[in-house]
């Protein structure tokens, strides 16, 4: 049921975002002259922009959070996005392949057995989207187009399938058409199983709203990331909300939880008296199977419940074909992005080599065979429910992240932080953050301490190393007000003897001259106050 909605984001994200032409940004430190090239430097005129937080280049999400935050945090961020990213790529190819699974045993086409068949079956696929990818953006972007027309298509056979009257076939799985019963009991939760519970199913469910920043992440293949990135990010949130809400209420008026699939089991002459359940209005009685909790049928077994519903189910199936499929695709797609932004960054060891791009597009080849590679590893997992829990607290790391790169540069006044957004709130970011992490321990607290582990190693390596970088992030911008408001604050407090700390003008010329002259104050101010070595400059004011 869930699949062609899952990942119905994706396509919506990625189909408003597309632009005919790529772009390159300019540079931060890219200057407008005036006048010839060859002038002396003083006499240019510059301009002080920050086009970089605005048309963010290929790799954004890792690009947004290190300029932000520096390069420790980011770095760290940026490798688990990516990993993240690769990762999704085998989750949304095995739904696809646990699909044509099904579709096999029906027709008794089985390959191997139902577990080889999604391995043999998620290999042949994620190899096929590598060509994809390889063939460039514009081939990406126009397999995307394809499967948002499908998508569509299977919407529209799901939503008239409701509208038609059930055979008793349909009946007996089920399939009631629109009951405001059966809409009330279905609203109701009703967890099932030792691990069941609601975070237990947002775990699962979460990863199918990662594809917020499928935009952001290709942002270097834009002509305009700063308008087609919001554009496409906010319609896809409208559109794909109201197509979830849209599917769960529907299918969740129309049919119960728990069906037999039995023709025989409709209630002979009306006699209820041995039967329990909503199914006894409708004229069935599913209270053997219930009670053993042996159904097949109904929203709490039937995987293919949209099928059933829909007036032709063939669409539905490639509805989910194309769902997956694109949702692969644009994780296959972002994850060499993000990673060769930070390959070329090297902040840490043997990754440079990585960061290299090909044709003019600069296109990530070697990331791509590593993305390739981590999804493959994944895909012999070769189950849905076991891998999309792994994910979720790495993107919700990277989730946190941003919103708090978005808060820290509010709070430190950050001269390049000028979001045009006007719903824009730094308490907003501020409790998305907090948010995020809560969610992290709440989901699995185990995984959320190996996430956050990873990320304080990764950024105690960065912090070691001390790259050299200036990327004018929110920390030095933090730094620069703590140091002044501290300043400020000590200008009007009164000295006092216990406190008195010298501060010393040495006038040495350049240090090196006066060497003896710096050791003798330097043993009076005991590294614990201020020294100034200061040198008088004459500078003659004629010819």
């Amino acid at each position: 049921m869930c699949f062609v909605v899952l990942y119905f984001h994706f396509v919506i994200e990625l189909y408003f975002m597309q632009d005919e032409n790529k772009t390159v940004p300019v540079p931060l430190d890219q200057d407008v002259e005036s006048g010839n090239k060859d002038e002396p430097e003083n006499s240019e005129v510059k301009i002080s922009t920050f086009p970089e937080l605005c048309n963010p280049p290929a790799g954004g999400t890792y690009f947004l959070i290190s300029r932000s935050l520096g390069p420790e945090l980011g770095g760290s961020i940026g490798l688990i996005f990516a990993f993240a990213n690769a990762v999704a790529v085998a989750m949304h190819t095995v739904g696809f392949a646990e699909t044509v699974r099904d579709l096999l045993i029906e027709n008794n086409a089985v390959i191997s057995d139902p577990v080889n068949d999604i391995r043999i079956v998620g290999v042949i696929t994620v190899t096929v989207l590598l060509a994809v990818s390889l063939a460039g953006m514009e081939w990406e972007a126009k397999a995307q187009v394809v499967f948002f027309i499908v998508i569509m298509v299977s919407f529209a056979s799901y939503f008239v399938g409701t509208l038609i009257p059930p055979s008793e076939e349909k009946q007996a799985k089920g399939f009631f058409n629109y009951k405001g019963s059966i809409f009330m009991e279905n609203i109701v939760p009703d967890w099932r199983g030792e691990t069941s519970s609601f975070f237990a199913m947002f775990s699962i469910f979460f990863p199918s709203a990662t594809g917020i920043l499928a935009g952001a992440n290709i942002s270097g293949d834009l002509k305009d990331p700063a308008v087609a990135i919001p554009k496409g990010t906010l319609l896809a949130i409208f559109w794909t909300t109201v197509s979830y809400l849209a599917i769960f209420a529907t299918i969740g008026s129309c049919v119960l939880r728990d069906a037999s699939g039995i023709l025989n089991d409709t209630i002979p002459m009306n006699n209820t008296m041995d039967c329990e359940g909503l199914s006894c209005q409708f004229g069935w009685n599913f209270t053997s199977c219930r009670e053993t909790e042996s159904c097949y049928y109904g929203l709490a077994n039937h995987y293919q419940a949209m099928s059933m519903v829909s007036a032709f189910s063939p669409l539905i199936t490639a509805g989910i074909f194309a769902a997956t499929l694109s949702s692969a695709l644009a994780c296959l797609v972002s994850a060499p992005k993000v990673f060769q932004c930070l390959c070329k960054d090297k902040l840490y060891p043997f990754i440079g080599f990585f960061g290299k791009g090909y044709g003019k597009n600069n296109e990530p080849i070697r990331g791509y065979i590593v993305s390739f590679a981590i999804a493959i590893a994944f895909i012999l997992i070769a189950e849905l429910n076991t891998i999309a829990p792994i994910i979720s607290n790495f993107f919700l790391c990277s989730y946190a992240l941003i919103n708090f790169s978005c808060f820290h540069a509010s709070i430190t006044n950050s001269p390049g932080w000028r979001p045009s957004f006007r719903y824009y709130s730094k308490w907003t970011s501020l409790f998305g953050a907090v948010v995020s992490v809560v969610i992290m321990f709440l989901l699995t607290w185990w995984a959320a301490i190996i996430a956050v582990a990873i990320i304080i190693i990764l950024l105690g390596y960065v912090t070691y190393k001390k790259p050299e970088v200036n990327w004018g992030s929110s920390v030095q911008a933090g730094a620069y007000n703590m140091a002044l408001t501290y300043s400020v604050n000590l200008s009007g407090v009164q000295e006092h003897v216990k406190n008195y700390r010298p501060q010393c003008l040495v006038l040495t010329g350049p240090p090196s001259f006066r060497p003896a002259l710096v050791d003798f104050v330097c043993s009076v101010t005991k590294h614990t106050s201020l020294m100034i070595c200061g040198n008088v400059a004459i500078v003659s004011t004629t010819g």
